[in-house]
């Protein structure tokens, strides 16, 4: 198997139908509170959620990365943001994590302070506890492996699913594509990148790790309407668009020319041999809403850039149009270009 996410037929044929969902409760002995299972593991589904018998919906998601290579440094703080961003897109808020850690056996403790940390940080940094974990050291790992359990809390009104997209809706995305995949290859290629390009554009590309927190865009959405929202993460933008339109039961059609790249990205994607618009694209949230332009407009107000890229359909056809060329959008590969590039 290739480096990345598993393909969606492989997911599909050895992961989800393997897996039993349904309204299944759970009744803890010490608080007497009864959890129901509203929505388990699917296509495109970052969170499973959980309604309580007190009227909150608990949602989940879980993460998980090996800190290793280039990016390594960044890993604990960004596998953090990736649950935030998980939970925040369901139209939760971030309440508590479970840290689970696999260690080589030559790995150092003063290493593993200095990771826990970092992992303590992101989560405080988020207003989350950390509840709880376990930490293993074994033979089967080269590489510290990190898997985030996180926790957020919402209500049934505040709840966001993929499910609850519709045909008609408008498709509105946050920021610019290529954000996160920019700014891990411009930091792990600086040299050969000012080798070509003046050193503002290249420390400029390096800093669009500010802009992965999807939080506050998700928060207005919620409110101005919105229907569903995905997270753009490994895939990037087309990944997202695929996973959205599959999760929904639905066609899509997308402008290709109205999806919003900075030109950093496209510099840096060029030097590097890397998609950009199939690539790690964290900090960048996808939203269906029945008026795009009023959802464009609140979020604007709130200094968040934002695009109307197209419109959800009915049928299953997912079209990308640019100018007069029109073409169909591909099945996600699962690929991670990232780490191809990092380790080329």
């Amino acid at each position: 198997m290739k480096t990345g996410k598993l393909p969606e037929s492989a997911l599909k044929r050895s992961v989800l139908k393997q897996v039993h969902t349904g309204n299944h409760r759970i009744k803890p002995s010490v608080s007497g509170m009864i959890l129901e299972n509203t929505k388990g593991a699917a296509i495109g589904s970052d969170c499973a959620f959980f309604a309580a018998s007190d009227g909150q919906v608990l949602a989940w998601c879980a993460q998980e990365a090996a800190v290793a290579g280039k990016a390594g440094a960044d890993v604990p703080a960004a596998l953090v943001q990736k649950c935030v961003n998980n939970l925040a897109a369901a139209g939760a808020c971030p309440a508590s994590a479970q840290i689970g850690i696999l260690l080589p056996e030559k790995y150092e403790e003063p290493k593993l302070k200095a990771l826990t940390d970092q992992l303590s940080a992101a989560c405080t940094a988020h207003g989350m506890e950390i509840a709880g974990g376990d930490t293993n050291v074994t033979s089967y790992v080269t590489a510290p492996i990190i898997t985030i359990t996180a926790i957020g809390v919402t209500d049934r009104e505040g709840m966001r699913d993929l499910s609850m997209a519709k045909a008609g809706q408008d498709l509105v995305l946050s920021k610019w594509i290529g954000l996160e995949g920019t700014a891990i290859l411009a930091k792990a290629f600086k040299e050969k990148l000012c080798g070509r390009y003046p050193a503002y554009l290249v420390e400029e590309a390096a800093s669009f790790d500010r802009f992965l927190s999807v939080e506050e865009e998700a928060k207005i959405a919620a409110e101005s309407g919105a229907a569903a929202m995905h997270d753009l993460s490994q895939g990037g933008v087309f990944g997202a668009l695929w996973e959205l339109a599959e999760g929904a039961g639905l066609g899509l059609c997308v402008d290709l020319k109205k999806i919003p790249i900075r030109q950093e990205t496209v510099e840096v994607c060029e030097v590097c041999g890397v998609n950009p618009y199939e690539m790690r694209s964290g900090g960048s949230l996808l939203m269906t809403a029945q008026d795009g332009k009023a959802l464009v407009k609140a979020l604007e107000a709130a200094d968040i850039p934002a695009t109307m890229i197209g419109k959800l359909t009915e049928g299953s056809d997912r079209i990308l149009q640019n100018e007069e060329e029109v073409r169909f959008l591909d099945r996600p590969k699962g690929v991670d270009l990232i780490a191809e590039a990092l380790n080329a």
